[in-house]
């Protein structure tokens, strides 16, 4: 009997020690994960080139071999001559860039979650796009921008970025395929026109904010908690500490505030919306966000794509890290205990969700 007393309970300390290293190990990886500086780059992509390539080789799989030699060899003998083109231009002394006529679309893509951690990677397109960008040839913008809203400062910090285009003349147009709620909507409100496709979530212009509390549970159990702080709101309301009624108004009226703020942005970009009808923490999908002005047209992004590909030179523009195994792993756990944690306990902060 008592053998199998210690036997279990050396399996016991066993799973304990184990699921201990395993915790160390994951925190180890996160904090040398966040030490290690990103290196990125922008990518540039031709996707008018792409969707002809495209277009070539599936016309191609109907035609019989000896049709496709011949396209090919038409095809080659245009390049041939193009190229002979060009270098007469070039020795002539000619800008090569100036003799396109066909304007640009810079196409992004924005993937928001609860931290708009996306908005780092979107300042460097930016700053790529504005680098690019010639208003006088009508370059243009698309984003593509799919969230369900997250912190404020953070997707403040992202309508700020394309702010930044508005402030310089180019055209941005947003195209949402399936949600641009809170936060996202007030991305997607900055641009000069939102599309949306018909089932797409859009709205939801409100702010909340949820913070459990376990003080009775601590009490019950006779565990004290001191939360001590300099300055009369420092600390409305607190995950351990008891909640009074006076910090509970003031967090209150911290929403309040940033409702406002809010719904004086969307106003600001959107003075055709009857902003008190629609600033109700309410969403809509995309044929009722047409009606009440939330959004310009019913399209997907891959319709306007195609409209915009037969009349412009369509660029992809993406930055991407090149990140070290270990980083990416502790990336990759960070964000599974973030999200374990994040069905358990909201975070204690102001939140557009």
């Amino acid at each position: 009997m008592w053998k199998d007393v210690l036997l279990n309970y050396g399996v016991f300390l066993l799973e304990l020690l184990t699921l201990f290293a395993i915790v160390v190990v994951i925190i180890m990886m996160i904090l040398e994960s966040r030490k290690q500086p990103e290196n990125g780059a922008i990518t540039v992509i031709n996707l008018s080139k792409k969707h002809e390539e495209q277009k070539k080789a599936l016309n191609n799989f109907f035609l019989s071999d000896a049709e496709q030699k011949h396209l090919d060899k038409e095809y080659k003998k245009e390049q041939k001559a193009k190229n002979k083109r060009d270098k007469k231009l070039l020795k002539k002394g000619h800008d090569l860039l100036s003799q396109e006529t066909k304007p640009r679309l810079f196409v992004l893509d924005f993937q928001g979650d609860i931290q708009a951690s996306g908005v780092s990677g979107l300042r460097k397109e930016i700053d790529a796009v504005i680098a690019l960008a010639d208003v006088e040839k009508n370059d243009e913008v698309l984003l593509k921008l799919e969230s369900p809203g997250g912190v404020v400062h953070g997707y403040g910090l992202a309508a700020s970025q394309l702010q930044r285009l508005k402030d310089r003349n180019i055209p941005l147009t947003v195209a949402v395929d399936k949600v641009a709620a809170s936060g996202g909507y007030m991305m997607a409100c900055v641009a000069d026109k939102i599309i949306a496709a018909p089932f797409s979530i859009i709205g939801s212009i409100g702010v909340v904010a949820q913070v459990p509390n376990i003080h009775r549970l601590l009490k019950k159990h006779d565990i004290d908690v001191d939360v001590m702080t300099a300055g009369e709101y420092k600390r409305t309301v607190t995950l351990v500490g008891e909640n009074t009624e006076k910090g509970k108004q003031k967090f209150q009226q911290e929403l309040e505030e940033a409702h406002l703020l809010f719904k004086e942005f969307v106003e600001t970009h959107r003075p055709q919306l009857n902003i008190e009808k629609i600033a109700t923490g309410e969403h809509w999908f995309g044929k009722q966000a047409l009606e009440l002005n939330l959004i310009d047209a019913i399209s997907t992004s891959d319709d306007l794509l195609l409209d915009e590909i037969s009349k412009k030179d369509v660029f992809e523009v993406k930055y991407h890290t090149k990140k070290k195994l270990i980083k990416r792993i502790g990336e990759q756990a960070e964000s599974s205990i973030e999200k374990v944690f994040g069905r358990l306990f909201f975070k204690n902060s102001t939140n557009m969700l």
